[in-house]
């Protein structure tokens, strides 16, 4: 986008710099609110992102500008496959970072060995004599105050000034407080220069911001490898493609392929865009895409995904998506867009951390006075050295991290395995789940039903009725009626073109075929269309249909002629799926327009007890909604398309297939595979990112429930508590990086 330019859509997405703790991310996140136009904004710390939506449209400009005047810097995010400024300026802010923790980790290096004047006289602290000069302490300490730790100044000045407290405001003041009262002590006692005679703490001021940045160097790292899944799936992009021009092969850089052109894939080289194969056969690896192990053969025809990686052979393929329109950029931006959300049990950190900052600081003020006036009477540096201790140990950088990082791990862990989280929120509610609604066809069956029989009264008519039938379903884009037209092509009937076509939605079809009026459907269309049923052939549809079949009725001229047996294989993974989903204590339904008797054959071979049958397709949601209002707790299972009102009703909507945008548009998660088996792993992950964000937040609350009162007790110096506070940071996002060993 140009600079200046109105965003386009109802949504920004920013990508954020400087933040240091979640207080920073509640603060923008009400600055941007504030501007007019926008509707809301979602600030990700652990992402470091804000989605910005808009009731009418804004300028880029100005959400820009508004970040600035908080004091941090912002960048539109561009997509998710460009080399971007974004990460070209996080890679700038880590070196700058490690910059600033060599020289202030050398600085402090020689003050922390003077601390060994504190343990009395020893041979060790002989050694060290020299470092507790009080003006050496003052040149090695005031570099790191000023110069290392001026974006701690600077970050406290732009909060105060704009209403809040962050981090910054806690670590500015407890150095400050350290440093400039060791300076007052070094004028006060000039001539003084044994540091164990004077109450100095110049080096609890350099160690806490030498530590301080050391913790956000780990959780750097850290959050690095929590979004591996991200990059992971951006690496699989090959930076060139070869083309086929005029007989000639051509390598060109990606970003140069267009929708049409004719690629060449060798045998090992990973599929540039998504296509399919005009020419070839080979093996290709999705896993990576699709969380599938086993190879997918490919010919001539077959649709092939870039990202994929082509095993054997050589494959001509013609690019139909390109760049952001492939299903490998798709699927990155839901897995961004998941892990950029916010989870709703993410509200008790925010309104936790939004207080906790003033709160501190109230309580290291007290903290001060009942040890100045009242423990020890008149020992000030005793009485500072508590209320810094307070100040650094309470850092809220823990709490703002717990439930972001959890959902970050959570969601790239469940990408690898091809199931897709679409919102924090569905990866937070999957494990409340406690009633399945499948649907039938393309679900818990492979979708595309075969003809198994034709019953007819007069055999010698068999054929003809075959052809009639196909050839009046030739219009219709129904798996029944193609499975019908493919089975007369396959023995080899012809076909007459169907005039007078008419469908009819939930009973069947009518259609002229060579002067003859030909009626395909259910029981209730042939009778509402005044046609009366043979007794025999109702009684061969009663044993159809206990066999598992779906029965269609042919009605000729208004004569009940035949009956058509159709059967959707069950998925292999089917009943061993369900098993799982029923031993982990959930109710499980079937969803079906079948008759009940057919509908209760197919759901015993899959293992499933509880049938809604006879149910047309608008009719799913209100079966939804019923299930919901008994006080069920309801994720519904389908396609992604036909069954999109009761994905969206469901308290989840699942999708099965491919990824298509209709099925990622219309649904909460999406199974990438359209396996079964996937299915239980989706609730498992969802249960244990809930629990490790759980773990997080419990013990970053016990942390600071303890350690601000051991800081305030006197129980812990400064520099230590300063460690603390670096290593919970680190030790939350370690927690959630277990996520991914699973």
């Amino acid at each position: 986008m140009t600079s200046g330019s109105e965003s386009a859509g109802s949504g920004v997405t920013l990508d954020l710099i400087g933040m240091t703790c979640a207080n920073c991310a509640l603060r923008i996140e009400k600055g941007l609110k504030k501007v007019p136009g926008v509707k809301d904004a979602r600030v990700n710390f652990a992402m470091e992102t804000a989605k910005v939506e808009f009731s009418e449209p804004v300028s880029e400009d100005i959400l820009l500008d508004k970040v600035d005047s908080l004091g941090y810097r912002a960048l539109v995010h561009r997509d998710v496959l460009e080399n971007t400024e974004t990460d070209k300026a996080h890679q700038n802010e880590f070196k700058k970072l490690k910059f600033r923790l060599t020289i202030s980790g050398v600085l402090s290096l020689p003050l922390l060995a003077a601390m060994i004047g504190h343990f009395g006289s020893n041979k060790i602290s002989e050694y060290f004599s020299f470092l507790m000069n009080p003006w050496l302490q003052l040149f090695l300490a005031a570099p790191v105050q000023f110069w290392i730790g001026a974006p701690f100044y600077s970050g406290a000045w732009r909060s105060l000034r704009n209403g809040g407290a962050n981090m910054d405001v806690l670590v500015a003041l407890g150095t400050s407080a350290a440093f400039f009262f060791s300076l007052y002590q070094s004028f006060r006692s000039l001539g003084v220069h044994i540091h164990g005679e004077l109450p100095l703490y110049y080096e609890t001021s350099a160690v806490l911001i030498t530590l301080i940045l050391f913790g956000k160097f780990l959780e750097h790292i850290a959050k690095g490898k929590s979004s591996k899944a991200i990059q992971s799936l951006a690496g699989l992009q090959p930076k060139t493609a070869n083309i086929l021009r005029d007989g000639e092969l051509q390598e060109i850089p990606l970003a140069a392929v267009r929708a049409g052109d004719l690629l060449l894939v060798k045998a090992g080289e990973t599929i540039p865009v998504d296509g399919s194969v005009e020419e070839g056969d080979s093996t290709v690896d999705e896993s990576m895409l699709t969380g599938e192990s086993i190879p997918v053969e490919k010919n001539a025809g077959s649709v092939l995904f870039g990202g994929s990686l082509n095993r054997n052979g050589i494959l001509k393929l013609r690019a139909s998506k390109v760049g952001k329109d492939t299903l490998l950029a798709g699927i990155i931006r839901v897995v961004q867009e998941a892990q950029g959300s916010r989870a709703p049990i993410q509200r008790i950190a925010d309104r936790i951390s939004g207080v906790f900052v003033p709160v501190v600081v109230v309580v290291s003020f007290f903290t001060f006075a009942i040890w100045y006036f009242g423990v020890q009477p008149g020992n000030f540096a005793g009485a500072l050295e508590k209320a810094i201790a307070v100040l650094v140990i309470a850092c809220p950088c823990a709490l703002g991290l717990a439930t972001p990082v959890s959902i970050l791990a959570g969601s790239g862990r469940a990408a690898e395995s091809g199931i897709l989280f679409r919102t924090a929120e569905a990866l937070e509610i999957a494990h409340k789940v406690n009633t399945i609604v499948f649907d039938k066809t393309g679900t818990l069956t492979y979708g595309k039903p075969v003809l198994n029989d034709v019953s007819v009264l007069d055999p010698s008519q068999k054929q003809l009725l075959l052809g009639l039938a196909a050839s009046a379903e030739q219009n219709s884009e129904h798996p029944l009626s193609k499975a019908v037209v493919e089975e007369a092509k396959r023995q080899g009937l012809s076909l007459a073109i169907p005039e007078d076509f008419e469908t009819i939605p939930g009973g069947g079809i009518l259609a002229a075929v060579q002067g003859k009026r030909i009626l395909l459907g259910t029981d209730l269309l042939l009778r509402n269309k005044g046609v009366a049923l043979d007794s025999e052939l109702l009684k061969l549809k009663s044993e159809k249909e206990t066999e598992g079949n779906t029965v269609v009725h042919l009605s000729v001229d208004g004569k009940h002629s035949a009956i058509l047996s159709l059967a959707d294989s069950i998925k292999e993974s089917t009943p061993t799926a369900i098993e799982r989903l029923k031993s982990a204590g959930m109710e499980v339904y079937m969803i079906t327009g079948d008759n009940a008797r057919t509908a209760r054959a197919v759901a015993q071979k899959c293992g499933i007890e509880h049938v809604l049958a006879e149910v047309l397709p608008e009719g799913k949601a209100d079966e939804i909604r019923k299930l919901r209002e008994s006080g069920k707790i309801v994720a519904m299972i389908g396609d992604g398309i036909n069954d999109a009102p009761a994905l969206a009703l469901a308290d989840l909507g699942v999708a099965m297939g491919t990824g298509t945008d209709v099925a990622m548009e219309s649904s909460d998660v999406v199974i990438m595979n359209g396996d079964l088996s996937t299915i239980p792993s989706a609730f498992k992950i969802s249960g244990r990112t809930v629990y490790n964000i759980r773990q997080n937040l419990f013990w970053a609350l016990v942390y600071n429930a303890l350690g601000i009162p051991i800081a305030a007790f006197g129980f812990l110096a400064p520099w230590l508590a300063g460690g603390a506070m670096a290593l919970s940071s680190v030790s939350v996002v370690l927690n959630a990086l277990r996520l991914q060993k699973r």
